[in-house]
């Protein structure tokens, strides 16, 4: 899959963040979001000041890492090239939804931080970042009501953020 109307140092990001989002069911929208807020790259290493590291293009924290090396996950395998980072963003993403206390923009937040106030920060751009890649995806990837023929099915944000508020529901 290739958007024309993205750069190419884009375009791994859009698509492995669609396929992940779709693996993961959680919705495209916050993962590409999350993706933008982190900004990564493949093989970047970013120290920050508590002497820990933010690594490759989904910016997993080494801290973090350390609790995934007993499955075999390394800081190597999410600084690397391809979809696996946004598949593993999405699975700890999903696992934040399902677990963690607060709404949904709180939850996907702990992403970044639990902390309220670095939390609170990045819940704020994030949502704006959801809503415009919302907007994006609605753009170029109409989904269709399969009740109805060949009818698009083209959701609007207010629906979609509803969707959203649904998952927060027991």
């Amino acid at each position: 899959m290739l958007f024309v109307d993205l750069p190419p140092q884009f375009q791994e990001r859009v698509v492995c963040s669609i396929s992940a989002s779709a693996k993961y069911e959680v919705p495209a929208n916050i993962i590409l979001a999350v993706a933008e807020k982190e900004a990564g790259k493949s093989g970047q290493w970013v120290q920050n000041t508590n002497g820990t590291y933010d690594i490759g293009s989904m910016q997993f924290n080494t801290e973090y890492l350390k609790d995934l090396a007993q499955y075999g996950i390394t800081p190597n395998d999410v600084a690397a090239a391809g979809c696996y980072p946004f598949d593993l963003a999405a699975w700890r993403i999903r696992k934040h939804i399902k677990n963690d206390q607060g709404d949904i923009w709180t939850r996907v937040a702990n992403y970044h931080s639990r902390t309220y106030r670095y939390n609170t920060v990045y819940r704020a751009d994030l949502i704006l970042k959801a809503v415009k890649w919302a907007d994006w995806l609605t753009a170029r990837m109409p989904t269709y009501d399969v009740t109805k023929p060949s009818t698009p099915a083209q959701k609007s944000n207010v629906e979609q953020q509803n969707n959203l508020a649904a998952l927060d529901r027991p």
